[in-house]
């Protein structure tokens, strides 16, 4: 998986841009939907975790967030 948010999101535009551009061999097109797919999930993933740390909420206060 990608180092970053960052990483994985340029990683799936350029693999957007390939599969959208028909630049990518028929027997490709499975491993790359594959591969697409994957990170996305690392980005809903990562978003969703610091998401979480912003609003965890106690009573209607921000605490610290600790990682369980």
């Amino acid at each position: 998986m990608p180092a970053s948010y960052e990483e994985a999101m340029q990683e799936l535009e350029v693999l957007v841009r390939r599969l959208e551009s028909g630049e990518m061999p028929l027997d490709q097109l499975l491993s790359g939907y594959q591969r697409g797919a994957a990170l996305l999930q690392f980005c809903r993933d990562r978003l969703q975790a610091v998401e979480d740390q912003i609003k965890v909420l106690d009573e209607g206060a921000l605490k610290v967030w600790k990682a369980q």
